[in-house]
């Protein structure tokens, strides 16, 4: 990687992350980033040291009857350990879909995270050069930049860098010239073309 990360989570996701408290699609997303960032990284370690000294230090609760095997039997259902796929590409425990169509110079592929309360998580492929509809969101919208860099009016985001955009705020991202932006993102509840032409070319958008 040669740009310099510069567009983090929040701290408030960071600490969400650390915690387990976020959705499965969201997790991943920021797990992506955090496998590219050193600081992130970092981060999360100190966060998680702190939970670890709080829970030390907190009094013991018993477990309800029957908590380890019900915990076991979930993840002999998922197929997976929970350490699965948490190494430098936390995509490797999940299958990808084909590149598909979604509009000039733009395709799509799936990643099978369940699609639970509308939301879902796909890869983005755009090629040099291409804008990107002027959009806003009905719900979040969590990208991190796996390969190239696209830019819009908070800044420019290269490999690595994070996005979160939610329900207030719209955009028209860019393409930079030099190589394809591939993306991963969490995408709840759609997105709205804001431009008149958009609106028209919505029933074809497929996000």
């Amino acid at each position: 990687m040669t740009n310099a990360i510069t567009h983090h989570p929040s701290d408030e996701t960071l600490a969400d992350y650390t915690a387990g408290a976020l959705d499965e699609a969201r997790r991943l997303v920021v797990s992506m980033h955090v496998s590219r960032c050193p600081a992130c990284a970092d981060e999360v370690a100190r966060l998680e040291a702190v939970g670890g000294a709080f829970l030390e230090a907190s009094p013991g609760v018993p477990l309800r009857p029957g908590s380890l095997e019900a915990t076991l039997r979930r993840i002999d259902q998922s197929g997976s350990s929970p350490e699965e796929g948490s190494g430098d590409n936390p995509l490797s425990r999940y299958v990808l879909g084909p590149w598909r169509w979604v509009g000039p110079g733009v395709r799509q592929r799936s990643v099978s995270v369940p699609d639970v309360d509308g939301i879902k998580v796909f890869m983005l492929r755009a090629e040099p050069g291409t804008r990107l509809p002027h959009h806003r969101h009905r719900g979040y919208e969590w990208t991190c930049v796996l390969e190239g860099a696209f830019e819009h009016q908070f800044g420019r985001y290269g490999a690595g860098d994070f996005d979160e955009a939610d329900e207030t705020m719209e955009h028209k991202p860019t393409v930079c010239e030099g190589e394809p932006c591939i993306c991963i993102v969490a995408l709840q509840g759609g997105i709205e073309l804001q431009s008149l032409l958009g609106r028209l070319l919505q029933p074809l958008i497929r996000l």
